[in-house]
């Protein structure tokens, strides 16, 4: 912690917390649910080592950043509007920027609308996700005894109050369900089975394991810093990046079809759930079509959802050596 500093800035009308270390060009840290700029820990230490100024942002409606409470305030233009207002607030005109799960869409929407802006985008976890004929919510798959998860969300209040029953049991089980250290699901490539589903009975802890042990790239005093935040903030904030998702579909119709012009990395683990999601494995073979300068794709073995925490040298590594050859 004592490598970093952080301070404030206000960007897009809203007040924003950052950690900072390094001198050199840009390179915009943008975190996923339910995460914090601390999640980028260890890369903004190896970024700044490699000559890089490394920025990891607590995104909107999280940690020390503004926290709007209408969920009309996160769609993917509010997002994109705040990574331009970080440029602005701190005097740079371009960026390379890097998204992890939520944070993955933001870089890939401002390298999409703001190639001027944003030189290069580095995604972790999830690809770019073109805009489909109807809205996210109504093409989500559930039955009458189950929904998928972002469904669930969906109801303000209802995953708020199961999430922060107990914060700290929370984060160790989501931090550790979703990562590459648990056990696989007993369904896991069955034909017909569905991953992120929930019973509708259940909430999204009732699956999940409470680990007694924590995996090695994860320790008591992270979840000690998750937790206070959370603690403090709630989820609500989080939450509400899924309850913009149709309004984000509505105000991205004019880009439809548009290429990502700019050098681009995709980077997961090959245990990561998101990618076997519907559809997902035929996005990802896609890529190169959307992101016409995509350098490498990187599957990390017996990686999970956290990519930059479970693998953090591999990850670190990978992005330096994508920075570095840029023009």
């Amino acid at each position: 912690m004592s490598a970093f500093s952080d301070r404030f800035i206000q960007a897009n009308g809203i007040r924003m917390h950052m950690a900072e270390a390094g001198a050199g060009p840009l390179v915009v840290l943008c975190h996923g649910f339910p995460e914090s700029w601390y999640s980028w820990r260890r890369q903004l230490q190896s970024l700044a080592e490699a000559g890089f100024h490394a920025v990891a942002l607590d995104m909107r409606g999280y940690g020390q950043t503004d926290r709007p409470a209408e969920a009309s305030q996160y769609t993917l233009l509010h997002l994109t509007g705040d990574m331009v207002g970080v440029l602005d607030a701190l005097g740079e005109e371009t960026a390379a920027i890097a998204g992890h799960d939520w944070g993955a869409p933001v870089a890939w929407h401002a390298a999409l609308l703001r190639p001027d802006r944003f030189r290069a985008v580095i995604a972790l976890s999830v690809p770019f996700l073109p805009r489909r004929p109807d809205p996210p919510t109504v093409l989500m798959p559930q039955t009458e005894e189950a929904q998928f998860y972002q469904l669930y969300f969906q109801t303000p209040g209802v995953a708020e109050a199961e999430l922060e029953r107990d914060v700290r049991r929370t984060l160790r089980s989501l931090l550790f369900s979703a990562s590459g250290d648990a056990p696989r699901p007993e369904n896991e490539g069955h034909a017909g089975a569905e991953r992120g589903m929930l019973s509708r009975k259940e909430g999204l802890l009732d699956r999940m394991v409470d680990p007694r042990q924590l995996p090695p790239w994860l320790t008591e005093a992270d979840i000690d810093f998750y937790a206070q935040e959370f603690t403090r903030t709630g989820f609500a904030g989080g939450l509400n990046w899924y309850r913009a998702l149709d309004l984000s579909w509505e105000l991205l119709a004019p880009f439809a079809g548009a290429r990502i012009a700019v050098p681009a990395l995709y980077i997961a683990g090959d245990r990561d759930l998101v990618l076997a999601f519907r559809g997902m494995d035929r996005i990802i073979a896609n890529l190169p079509f959307i992101a016409p300068q995509l350098r490498r794709t990187i599957l990390l073995p017996g990686c999970g959802h956290w990519t930059q925490q479970e693998r953090a040298a591999e990850v670190s590594e990978a992005m330096i050596d994508f920075l570095r050859q840029l023009p």
